[in-house]
């Protein structure tokens, strides 16, 4: 499988900067962040991401009971730092069988999360917060909205908005939805270096990771 930098909204091949412009290009979706191989698992890896992350590293703490991380994802350069995260885990799903949940943080227009929830576009849509929202997360003492956000695909999706940057949670397969209940507070690993962060449980990598990014040929 080619593992060159891809567009993280389409996985086409995207060309690289050159004498005329510093932005790396697709040629569906112009300039992109581009997306890198997945990183192995382990704590090098949590320590590579955490450096480059120019938007948080969001990681669910507790951790639900039975569930572990199983994939990161990153869209940016060495010159831009990361500008969208996605962190992978996997566990037990509430009615039976393995679940897996991707959580994005990413600038505006990136679309990676729009991606991972099978979504057009790089964002959740107009209009998408308009009610009250269906779910809440803790982060430093503070609530972060989520809303439900139906893009017809066979998987469970929240956004909302979070220090400056879109926060997604998808859920694979749609019923580990249910799991949102579950969520109750986030941390962000840059403020958790060489500490918490070395308390986190890897498990196999994420399939629904590996197959939702996949570049294409």
């Amino acid at each position: 499988m080619r593992t060159d930098p891809s567009c993280p909204r389409c996985g086409r091949a995207i060309h690289p900067p050159n004498v005329w412009t510093s932005a790396w290009l697709c040629d569906a979706h112009g300039p992109v962040a581009p997306l890198r191989r997945i990183r192995p698992l382990g704590d090098s890896t949590v320590d590579l991401l955490v450096k480059s992350a120019e938007v948080p590293v969001w990681m669910p703490w507790p951790l639900p009971a039975g569930w572990v991380v199983t994939g990161f994802a990153e869209a940016g350069d060495d010159r831009s730092g990361a500008l969208g995260i996605a962190v992978a885990l996997s566990g037990p799903a509430p009615l039976g069988g393995v679940g897996e949940m991707a959580i994005v943080a990413e600038d505006p227009g990136i679309g990676l999360g729009a991606r991972l929830a099978g979504f057009d576009g790089s964002d959740p849509g107009s209009g998408f917060d308009a009610g009250p929202p269906d779910a809440k997360i803790r982060h430093d003492g503070h609530e972060i909205a989520l809303w439900s956000v139906d893009g017809g695909t066979e998987r469970a999706v929240y956004a909302g908005e979070a220090n400056s940057c879109w926060m997604w949670i998808v859920f694979n397969p749609a019923d580990v939805g249910v799991q949102i209940c579950e969520l109750k507070a986030v941390i962000d690993l840059r403020d958790h270096q060489g500490g918490l962060s070395r308390q986190l449980p890897f498990g196999a990598p994420s399939p629904f990771l590996a197959s939702a990014l996949r570049p294409m040929d």
